[in-house]
């Protein structure tokens, strides 16, 4: 889950669907949403136009919380397996 701090969709929070990780984007339900006009195909036989999710900036996202809620910045720090894992610095939780 990812809190969106900049743009048109600035305070809302959703879940990452995919992220591109050369061009720095992820896209993120029910954020940014874009027309797209579309032909006829086998999937949608009528074309139109469909809504669908654009990518946002990753650095317009912050990642949520797992137990206050709302944004928060990630650290990182020895894990008990002495593997290094993420946490949120606002509730000392890990991150999964």
């Amino acid at each position: 889950m990812v809190f969106v701090n900049a743009g048109n969709d600035k305070g809302k929070t959703g879940k990452v669907l995919a992220v591109n990780v050369e061009k720095s984007r992820a896209i993120v339900e029910g954020i940014n949403m874009v027309s797209k006009h579309t032909k006829p195909n086998s999937k949608n036989p009528q074309g139109g136009i469909v809504k669908q999710e654009a990518g946002i900036h990753v650095s317009n996202l912050q990642v949520v919380d797992p137990v206050k809620g709302g944004a928060t910045k990630i650290g990182r720090r020895l894990g008990d397996k002495g593997k290094l894992v993420r946490y949120a610095k606002k509730s000392g939780e890990e991150i999964k």
